[in-house]
This record gives structure tokens, C-alpha cells and sequence, in this order.
């Protein structure tokens, strides 16, 4: 099919260049085999799964400068171990969600505690975001080829452990069943809906028996999501505008089980 053009000439209609790549490659330019006189549509082609949604891009752009909370930032020495957790969003039956996991009860340090994929960064991770990917596969079966990054944000401190924790997002784009594939360290898997984390009915503060501030907390699945995972969910979630009006008076008592778990060294 040809186009006319002004004083009824025809110009070759536009070629359309489909580029078979996975949803996490960006394709651009021109192939070097097309005339310069044709015009050029790409158009990309997500073979592997659904490309990462906009909300999702445009929080990592925002996280990746947003501010670290005084109790959180890292010691100015460089004290603390080097870790990262997995913050990995998929498209589930009921909207979007994020994987969970529950630590094992047997574990010494956040026993049966819900958090993230993640762990040490070790020598041969290259960074936070291998670690994430690797840490992630190990605890819960997770492929890492169907896992698109997204950004990072700013290193963060748990005092508790001594870790230096990088959160890393990802978009699950081509998702695969998950389970607790390392039973020492993990006992449930949980893809999360987030219209479940922002149900105002499952969101509540804890108190913990030192004394301190009563800190956010979500109560979601059979799981109490409480402490650093829950304080960086509820700022995601703020971040990329899925927060609803919750009632911030309701306050709880952190369960004593919970508390003697959290003790362990």
C-alpha cells in the first residue's frame, strides 16, 4: 500500500518493524537494512510476559530518592552487612500484589517474622540486585528470568541484625509457582494482593513493650506483617498512591509469642 502525497506522487507506506524481545528489553532506532526513504513504526513485543505497569515505573523513579527515616540510615562508618530484599510485584487475580514471605520459627535472627525475599549480598552477587534476584530463588523457587528491575531505593539500617538493606523492585512479568523452598529459613510463600494490604480493616499500629512509638502494621492472610517490612510497605504503597484513609488509633499490643521470636540472637 502506497500513501499520495502533495502534487500526486506516491510515497512507500510505513514499514512496520516488530521486535520479538522479552518485555524488559526497550528497543529503538532503525534497522540498518531499511531504506532511508521509508518511514519506520517500532513496535515492541512482549513475548515473555506483560511489560511493567506505569505506576510501577513511576515509583521506582520516585523511590529511588526518597528520604531515609533518622532511624533508618546507615551508620557513617560503613558499619552493618551488606543485604537485599526482593520487593516484587506481580498482576494477580484480584489486581496487583506482592510476594511475601514468612520466616522460619526456627531461625535465629527475625524468627517467624513476614518480610521480603532477600538476604546477604555475597562476593559473587555483583551487587544488591543479584542478591535480591539469588536470595529470592533460593527461599521461595522463584525464577529470576521472569523477573524484570525496575530501580532500587536508598540502603537502609536494621539496627537488630546489623544489615545494610538495599530494597530492590522488580515486575514479575512472566510469573511461576512459588513455595517455601528452603524450609530452615522460610515456612509460607504469600502473593499478597495489594487491595488487601490497603484494606483500611487490616491495617492497625503495634505496640512493642519497650516503650516505643506504636509503628504501622498490616494483618493480611494469616500474617502479621510488622516492623522494618511493614514500615517500607506502608511507604511504597503511599509512594504509588494505593494508601486508603485508615483508622491510625487503632492500636495493639505486639502478641507475646511475636515478642519472644523478635529476642532471639
Amino acid at each position: 500500500m502506497r500513501r499520495r502525497c502533495a502534487g500526486g506522487k506516491f510515497a512507500p507506506a510505513p514499514m512496520v518493524v516488530r521486535h520479538t524481545r522479552p518485555a524488559r528489553v526497550r528497543v529503538a532506532g532503525r534497522p540498518d537494512d531499511v531504506p532511508d526513504d521509508v518511514e519506520v513504526v517500532v513496535v515492541e513485543v512482549a513475548v515473555d510476559g506483560v511489560a511493567a505497569p506505569d505506576w510501577l515505573s513511576r515509583l521506582a523513579a520516585k523511590a529511588a530518592h526518597s528520604p531515609v527515616p533518622t532511624a533508618l540510615r546507615p551508620p557513617a562508618n560503613g558499619a552493618g552487612r551488606s543485604a537485599a530484599v526482593l520487593l516484587l510485584f506481580g498482576e494477580g487475580p484480584q489486581g496487583p500484589d506482592i510476594l511475601l514471605i514468612q520466616r522460619s520459627s526456627k531461625g535465629r535472627v527475625h524468627a517467624g517474622q513476614p518480610a521480603f525475599p532477600g538476604g546477604g549480598v555475597d562476593p559473587g552477587d555483583g551487587g544488591p540486585i543479584g542478591a535480591a534476584l539469588r536470595e529470592a530463588g533460593e527461599e521461595t523457587g522463584l525464577d529470576p528470568a521472569g523477573v524484570e528491575v525496575v530501580g532500587t531505593m536508598p540502603e537502609l539500617y536494621i539496627w537488630h541484625s546489623d544489615n545494610r538493606v538495599t530494597p530492590v523492585l522488580g515486575w514479575w512479568h512472566t510469573p511461576c509457582a512459588v513455595h517455601a523452598a528452603s524450609p530452615d529459613e522460610v515456612e509460607t510463600v504469600e502473593r499478597v494482593p495489594i487491595a488487601e494490604l490497603v484494606d483500611p480493616a487490616n491495617r492497625l499500629r503495634l505496640r512493642h513493650p519497650r516503650g516505643v512509638v506504636p509503628s504501622v502494621a498490616f494483618r493480611v492472610r494469616g500474617l502479621l506483617v510488622w516492623g522494618f517490612t511493614a514500615g517500607v510497605l506502608d511507604g511504597v504503597l503511599t509512594a504509588a498512591g494505593f494508601e486508603r484513609p485508615w483508622d491510625r488509633s487503632r492500636i495493639e499490643d505486639l502478641p507475646p509469642e511475636v515478642v519472644d521470636l523478635s529476642a532471639r540472637r
